[in-house]
């Protein structure tokens, strides 16, 4: 290169000396010549050379290092050929223009830029953060408190006192007047062994005399058998004569909530005529979303609302979590203790509750009323500060702390280590941070893949890849992401922190997979569950992507995987319970970007199910737009080419390209499982 720079330097010396010369002695015209020659010289030597594409020579015979074409407005787009940008139709231009080797996902800037990008940085942190868990239910009667009023012994009821339900009653309030030949007997026994007795008054005892006190205990007993209570029998002996009929009485107090007989009906024993409800304490049945459960207790208080009384909350006590999910709904059935001294909850009203949560370390939850307390599993409102047995079933009482709640010595030590919500960039199950280097001189932000756990309103728990104290931007984040991305440096788009073993499963091709038509038409029905999500966001209809997705979660737990075997069934069902835990989190997600969010990696693993297992005879699309989530670009699959994207619905609706297209076959022609 320097021998170039000194021949080029004496080139233009010596035509300057030939300029000079000719402009003396030549006249004009070749002083314009001289200047035209010397300016095509002057152009050749300066002029940068044009790169070319890999594989091909340059003019000195050796092979140009050019890895990749992207667009300088668009990084996420790469090529291996130069051509236009499929965004914004600029040229491509390559990776060694933009002098961007790939490196460390390390920002570094001035502090003048720090202030002009307005990034600022918070502490990680552990605290006790609050999670309002929002259900919906409805109210129903506690089984309880349900009494079934039935007959005694055959009959025919001549009355009933309470022709019609919802009836209040009181115990011991008459109910119905039943006839009973068999009642009109025993009373008959009772009497007769009564006069019995008092015959043997003036004779004595002995034997005879204990006979007959005995018989007439037995038939006291057996009237009391049939229902007849100590007052009825008081009042038959006074009478001296059996009553034709009895009296049916309510043994409970509440509301008449079924009658199932009618006056004139023949009965037999053990036939119920009334159901009586006892509303003063109300059971409320809740619907809570798989991805809410970390957040619930037994014994945990709730926070109750009705349409009925608005402004006015009432308080229950989680008494039952179900132990089994609804594949249908990806929701698990609750039950609340709510009392109901006054009657004003009925039982069919709509209902909203709300618990507040403070999740500890270990996955326990933080709640100070209960915190070394004894507590009833069948009685959650009965709390005891010492060991014992309940009042109410006198079962013994169990620690809270065996149920999942903090003890007040663990409870400073235990809290989680939490950032804010707006410190991670959240992409499918990737989160990543910038975390600043407080030894560096300048502002110097290091990119870093964390482990996230639940959310709780303004905060993020981190379970893995960050120390209390270290400081995470919050503002400027996406900014610093922007910056690496123009730089060709690892950010959101790329991973910065890949397991080799991964990658090279990921590029391991598997054999094809033998399948039956079983399997094909229930995967077919879990195909169609994921279109109906991927069509109701492109529509911005969340509610209907929500129940889309409870759909395919129940076709992929439906899908039968024993008539798989071997690798094939571990690729199954390490895909299909990623895909189900993203369809929970989806059918629970507050909002559609969240939804959006989740749907990322339901379409990823949905995509590797095709490549190892087939479309199921459906003709899919793959789909990809490279503006998703902030330019970090996304994929889905969708039936037809007119770009339906779900990720921006009606914002940029046709923005995507079809990558390629899965062809209906009743067997997997590709074989690759991711």
């Amino acid at each position: 290169m320097n021998a170039d720079r000194d021949k080029s330097t004496f080139a233009r010396m010596d035509l300057a000396r030939a300029g000079r010369f000719l402009a003396t002695r030549g006249g004009w015209v070749v002083v314009a010549v001289v200047s035209l020659l010397l300016g095509m010289l002057l152009q050749a030597a300066f002029t940068p050379k044009r790169p070319v594409a890999r594989g091909q020579a340059d003019g000195h015979g050796r092979r140009a290092e050019i890895e990749e074409w992207t667009c300088s407005m668009h990084p996420q787009v790469r090529r291996s050929k130069p051509g236009l940008c499929p965004i914004c139709n600029m040229d491509l231009v390559t990776v060694t223009d933009q002098g961007g080797a790939r490196g460390a996902p390390v920002f570094t800037t001035s502090r003048a830029g720090a202030a002009m990008m307005d990034i600022r940085t918070t502490p990680a942190e552990r605290r006790y953060v609050t999670r309002d868990v929002r259900m919906v239910g409805k109210v129903d009667y506690d089984e309880t408190k349900l009494a079934s009023i039935a007959a005694w012994v055959p009959g025919r009821i001549d009355r009933l006192y309470v022709d019609s339900t919802g009836v209040p009653v009181s115990a011991g309030e008459h109910l119905a007047d039943l006839y009973s030949p068999d009642l009109l007997a025993a009373q008959e026994e009772y009497i007769q062994a009564r006069r019995a007795v008092e015959g043997l008054a003036a004779n004595g005892g002995g034997i005879v005399a204990e006979s007959t006190r005995a018989t007439l205990e037995a038939a006291r007993e057996k009237l009391r058998l049939l229902g007849i209570s100590q007052e009825q029998v008081a009042t038959i002996a006074q009478r001296g004569k059996a009553d034709d009929h009895m009296t049916i009485s309510s043994p409970v107090g509440g509301i008449v909530v079924d009658k199932h007989a009618r006056e004139g009906m023949y009965v037999r024993t053990g036939m119920r005529i009334y159901t009586v409800a006892d509303l003063s304490q109300v059971w409320v049945r809740l619907d809570a979303y798989e991805s809410d459960l970390a957040w619930l207790r037994y014994g945990q208080p709730v926070d109750l609302t009705t349409v009925a009384y608005p402004g006015e909350t009432f308080s229950g006590t989680i008494s039952l979590i179900h132990p089994v999910l609804d594949a249908g709904t990806r929701t698990v059935s609750l039950r609340v203790n709510v009392p109901n001294p006054d009657g004003r909850l009925k039982p069919g009203m709509f209902i909203r509750a709300v618990a507040r949560s403070r999740l500890a370390g270990g996955g326990r939850v933080m709640e100070p009323q209960l915190a070394d307390k004894y507590i009833c599993t069948m009685h959650p409102e009965v709390i005891a500060g010492e060991p014992g047995q309940c009042p109410e079933c006198g079962m013994d009482l169990v620690a809270t702390s065996a149920l999942g709640y903090v003890s007040a010595d663990e409870a400073a030590e235990v809290a989680p280590l939490v950032i804010p919500a707006s410190a991670p960039l959240v992409t499918g199950r990737r989160a990543i941070v910038y975390v600043a280097d407080p030894t560096a001189d300048v502002p110097t932000y290091e990119g870093r893949q964390i482990v996230l756990g639940p959310r709780a309103g303004e905060w993020y728990i981190v379970r893995e890849g960050l120390k209390a104290g270290e400081r995470v931007v919050v503002r400027g984040n996406f900014l610093i992401d922007s910056a690496l991305q123009i730089q060709l440096r690892p950010s959101l788009i790329s991973r910065i922190a890949e397991s080799p073993v991964e990658t090279a499963a990921a590029r391991t091709p598997a054999p094809p997979a033998e399948l039956g038509p079983e399997f094909i038409e229930a995967l077919g029905k879990a195909l169609d569950g994921y279109v109906a999500i991927q069509r109701a966001l492109a529509n911005d209809n969340l509610d209907t992507a929500r129940r889309a997705a409870a759909d395919a979660g129940q076709a992929i737990a439906a899908v039968d995987v024993n008539s798989l075997d071997g690798k094939d069934r571990q690729v199954w069902t390490r895909r299909a319970e990623a895909a189900g835990e993203a369809l929970s989190r989806l059918g629970g997600a507050d909002d559609i970007q969240a939804a959006r969010s989740q749907f990322l990696e339901i379409s990823q693993q949905v995509t590797a199910l095709l490549r190892r297992f087939g479309a199921a005879g459906r003709t899919l699309n793959h789909m990809h737009c490279p503006m998703a989530f902030n330019n970090a670009g996304a994929d889905w699959l969708q039936v037809g080419e007119t770009v339906a994207n779900p990720y921006f619905g009606e914002r940029m609706l046709r923005c995507g390209e079809v990558v390629e297209t899965f062809e209906p076959a009743a067997a997997n022609a590709g074989g690759n499982d991711e």
